[in-house]
């Protein structure tokens, strides 16, 4: 089951003024770009970078992931450590809204989202 329409267009507006602030200059897209996605009823952020064997193929790193809980009308906050799976951000698992989760991302006060 995907995002209802409202709670979508809101979700697009927020990440699209966050990715607007945190993308690089236009110069350095190339090398480095972070983008999001909305597969379901998640939001994705991620870095997309070229291949360092194959500078003409580009990879997408994750960032962060916050999946929307319809029963409990929350998003859950996840992490991907080094094993490349998803887990519970411990410190803040759970937020109301999605402009609480970017501003998990942003301050990334446990250095788990971007390092």
């Amino acid at each position: 089951m995907s995002l209802d329409i409202l709670l979508t267009l809101d979700t697009i507006e927020v990440l699209e003024n966050y990715i607007d602030k945190v993308r690089p200059i236009e110069e350095l897209r190339d090398q480095v770009d972070v983008a999001y996605k909305i597969e379901n009823q998640s939001i994705i952020i991620y870095e997309i970078r070229p291949r360092f064997n194959q500078p003409d193929q580009t990879f997408e790193s994750a960032i962060a992931k916050a999946t929307f809980v319809k029963a409990t009308d929350c998003w859950k906050v996840f992490w991907q450590r080094a094993d490349l799976k998803w887990h519970t951000y411990k410190p803040k698992p759970i937020v109301k809204t999605i402009k609480e989760f970017v501003t998990l991302v942003e301050k990334d006060e446990h250095y788990c989202f971007w390092g």
